[in-house]
């Protein structure tokens, strides 16, 4: 405990001087939504291409990844196949097959067209989006059709337009999920034997208050030719390892977006409700704040997300090249990439996924994938966020005091030593790590509890101060009372 009170006063009072391990573009946000630089929580360990792969082809316009085990799937979209990689674990990729056909029965297209995603569930069998082919196509794990999951035929199912699965995952009941261009009701949801079982997770309405004040107005001639207020679209999803559905989606206006109307990270329950937890200063969004440098106006707008097993999740922002990475309480653990086209940057990062903490991200306009280890000190706030989901909570303050030592502005170290004095019952200690970095909603809970174990070791004596307050007076009232009538006798 000493150690570190130590280092927590000398991270307070030098907190600017620690800003010279920080070397890189990564940051997070303060609590003024101000940038602070911090030191590299990644590093670039590949950037691959065709030729690295051993491919004969080059990729086009690959649109999607998919990691499970030590395999790594890429949907090489243009090129109507899917390339099988290993990451071994001396963290090379090795080619292992090219997929461009699987065994069908006579009458079935064995062949993709323009393949957009990947999954591949728990008994190893393969969901593929195979959009120009207008269904999800389920194989074995040798190849062998099972069936194909196409155009729902049903009344809830508006028909007209053409059938694109874009997105498609499935749970361990092998309820399989889609997400196809052009339907914004949210997933179309298929039971384990091919059947459509109607909608899930779909989006709230977004509408503009003076369109909707003005179509009561309208003609119904100017109403036709008005948009109308639709839910906007998922574009991405990942299932996490208690088998909550992660969507992202990418359509919405700013306004919507700051006042958590928008909601661009969605995390789904059963029922498709949004139980992501947002317990920060300022909500999952990416960017808090945004400018028009390098000809990008946009906020941030996702275009993929991952969940590690400690339930970190990564989203991938493809207005700026960048990812961002929240613990599951929402809080910004950090931040790091940019647009360009050096290692660790992109043109048009389409997909991320993750192989332990090691993460590979897909950029479908430089047609390269770019793997990415974490650091020492990304390793620390892996390790301390693990620890005290483990209940280790001695052990994970230790861990952010060390993660101090690196970046003395680490807002999320403060409160982790907070929240391990919170849990070990050190009220007192963890008010002045909540208060230091303004966590209200946890300096709440932890004066709360202070006060409680305060008023029980010293309930006995404030009732007694109260009793001598008010019996005082009257006693001495009573006592006069008593001479003045002594004297009158």
């Amino acid at each position: 405990m000493n150690r570190r009170k130590i280092i927590l006063a000398i991270a307070s009072l030098f907190m600017l001087s620690a800003m010279a391990f920080a070397k890189s573009d990564t940051y997070i946000y303060d609590y003024w939504g101000e940038v602070e630089k911090s030191p590299d929580v990644y590093r670039v360990s590949h950037v691959l291409y065709a030729d690295d792969l051993d491919l004969d082809i080059g990729l086009r316009n690959p649109q999607g990844l998919f990691c499970k085990g030590n395999l790594v799937y890429v949907l090489d979209t243009d090129n109507n196949r899917i390339i099988e990689l290993e990451y071994t674990q001396k963290k090379q990729v090795e080619l292992i097959r090219v997929i461009d056909s699987f065994n069908a029965p006579e009458g079935v297209i064995n062949t993709f067209s323009y393949p957009t995603d990947l999954f591949i569930d728990n008994e190893d069998s393969l969901y593929i989006a195979d959009q120009k082919n207008g269904r999800v196509v389920k194989l074995d794990k040798d190849l062998n059709y099972v069936f194909a999951l196409y155009e729902p035929d049903d009344p809830t199912y508006v028909k007209g337009k053409e059938f694109l699965p874009q997105r498609v995952v499935a749970d361990s009941k092998g309820r399989t999920y889609v997400l196809a261009k052009n339907v914004n009701k949210g997933f179309i949801k298929y039971e384990y034997d091919g059947t459509f079982t109607g909608f899930y997770g779909a989006t709230e309405v977004m509408y503009n208050w003076t369109d909707l004040l003005w179509k009561k107005f309208a003609t119904r001639a100017q109403r036709e030719q008005m948009e109308a207020f639709v839910p906007t679209e998922y574009c991405n999803a990942y299932i996490d390892s208690e088998g909550f559905i992660f969507a992202v989606t990418k359509t919405f206006s700013e306004w919507d977006l700051k006042s958590d109307k928008a909601k661009p990270i969605r995390r789904l329950n059963a029922l498709g409700s949004d139980i992501l937890v947002k317990n920060s200063y300022y909500l999952p969004i990416g960017d808090v704040q945004w400018s028009n440098a390098a000809g990008i106006k946009d906020p941030s707008k996702f275009s993929d997300i991952t969940v590690l097993d400690n339930e970190v999740y990564l989203a991938l922002d493809e207005s700026r090249g960048r990812i961002f990475a929240y613990n599951n309480q929402g809080f910004l653990l950090f931040a790091f990439g940019n647009r360009g086209n050096i290692d660790g940057y992109f043109r048009q990062p389409a997909s991320i996924e993750h192989i332990g903490k090691d993460l590979f991200v897909l950029d479908s306009q430089n047609a390269s994938i770019t793997v990415f280890t974490p650091t020492e000190y990304g390793n620390m706030i892996y390790q301390a966020t693990e620890q005290y989901s483990e209940g280790l909570y001695d052990d994970s303050a230790d861990t952010w005091a060390k993660v101090l030592e690196y970046n003395g502005n680490y807002d999320q170290a403060y409160i982790g030593i907070g929240k391990s004095y919170l849990r070990q019952n050190n009220y007192k200690e963890a008010m002045d790590c909540f208060k230091l970095k303004r966590a209200k909603k946890f300096y709440s809970k932890a004066f709360m509890y202070y006060r409680k174990e305060w008023i029980e070791a010293n309930g006995a004596i404030c009732i007694a101060i109260i009793l001598v307050i008010i019996l005082v007076p009257f006693i001495i009232k009573r006592i006069l009372a008593f001479r003045r009538e002594l004297k009158s006798l």
